[in-house]
C-alpha cells in the first residue's frame, strides 16, 4: 500500500508520515509548497506520478481568526482544494481519506456530536471546511471524511506547547473554562488515520469522528499541562469567553461522539489525559 498525505508539515501530516514509515508503510508526504491543492493539474499530476493506493488530505486553512478576513483564500484551500483532490482520486481510483473539523458544528450542544447532527458552523473556517466535504462527497462518494477537534503535539504554538512555555514566562495565566471539548494528539490522530487506511472493511463507513476520548475545558487542559510539568496548576485562572475575545467565535461545546469510528470496527483514541502525559513526555528535553 501506498499512501499520499497532503499537507505534511502540519501537525497531523507530520505524524502520519513519521509514524507510518515507522510501521513500515509506504508513506509518501507534500507539504504546501510541494503541492498547491488549489491548481487542479498540479493535484492531477501529483497522483499520476505517484500512484498512491490512499490519500489523507491533511492540508487545510486552518488560521480560524485570520481567515474571517481572508474568506477567499480559505475557500479555495478548504473549498476548492478539497474538490481537486477528491476529483483527482476519483480519476486515478485512490480512496480518499478527507480530515475535517468540529467547526462544522454549531459549537452549542450539550452532548457529543453525532456525524449527522444538524450542521451550523459560525465562522468563515467552519464554512469553508463543511463546503470541503460537500464537494467531496459530491465528486468521490466513497471517500471518508474524518472529523476532529482540539488537536495538539505539546510543539510549536499549539495550546499545550503554549501553556508549557508561559509557564516560566508568567507568574498566573487566565484561560477559558467554558468552552468544552475532547482535547487530541497529533500522532494518536495519525495512528488512527492509518489504521483506518490500512483497514479496508471500514470503508462502508463514509464519515467518522476521531478525538482522544473525554472532555476538558481549555481551563483544565491548561492545569493539566501544569501538574504533568510540575508546575502549580493553581497558577492557571478560569475566565469567561467574554473576558477573551477573538475575532472567530469559539464553539462552547466541540465534543464528537465516536459512535460511527467504533461501528467501523476500529479502536477507539485513549482518554485524552493519558495521551497529554505521553506528548509532554516525548517532547522534554530527556526524551
Amino acid at each position: 500500500m501506498r499512501i499520499l498525505v497532503t499537507g505534511a508539515r502540519g501537525q497531523v501530516g507530520q505524524q502520519i508520515v513519521r509514524r507510518g514509515a515507522a510501521t513500515g508503510l509506504e508513506v509518501v508526504g507534500m507539504s504546501s509548497t510541494e503541492l498547491d491543492i488549489t491548481v487542479e493539474s498540479s493535484v492531477h499530476s501529483a497522483l499520476t506520478e505517484v500512484r498512491p493506493n490512499v490519500v489523507i488530505n491533511c492540508a487545510a486553512y486552518t488560521a480560524v481568526d485570520k481567515a474571517e478576513l481572508d474568506f477567499q483564500r480559505a475557500a479555495d484551500v478548504n473549498g476548492r482544494g478539497a474538490r481537486n483532490i477528491a476529483t483527482a482520486c476519483h480519476t486515478t481510483e485512490a480512496h480518499l481519506i478527507h480530515v475535517s473539523t468540529d467547526y462544522v458544528f454549531g459549537g452549542d450542544a450539550s452532548e457529543p456530536y453525532e456525524i449527522d447532527a444538524p450542521k451550523n458552523p459560525k465562522t468563515v473556517y467552519g464554512r469553508t471546511k463543511l463546503d470541503g466535504e460537500g464537494a467531496v462527497r459530491a465528486v468521490a462518494p466513497s471517500a471518508q471524511i474524518v472529523r476532529t477537534a482540539w488537536v495538539f503535539t505539546g510543539t510549536g504554538s499549539d495550546f499545550v506547547a503554549t501553556m508549557h512555555r508561559l509557564e516560566s514566562e508568567r507568574q498566573f495565566i487566565d484561560v477559558v473554562d467554558d468552552q468544552v471539548g475532547s482535547p487530541t494528539y497529533a500522532a494518536d490522530l495519525a495512528d488512527g488515520l492509518l489504521r483506518l487506511a490500512s483497514t479496508a472493511q471500514s470503508r462502508t463507513v463514509t464519515t467518522l469522528h476521531a478525538a482522544n476520548s473525554g472532555t476538558a475545558t481549555w481551563y483544565q487542559l491548561a492545569r493539566a499541562v501544569f501538574e504533568e510539568i510540575g508546575a502549580d496548576p493553581d497558577r492557571i485562572r478560569p475566565c469567561t469567553t467574554e473576558e477573551f475575545p477573538r475575532p472567530a467565535p469559539r464553539p462552547r461545546y466541540s465534543v464528537l461522539s465516536d459512535r460511527a469510528w467504533r461501528a467501523a470496527g476500529l479502536e477507539p483514541l485513549r482518554p485524552w489525559r493519558d495521551a497529554l502525559h505521553a506528548a509532554l513526555a516525548d517532547h522534554s528535553p530527556q526524551a
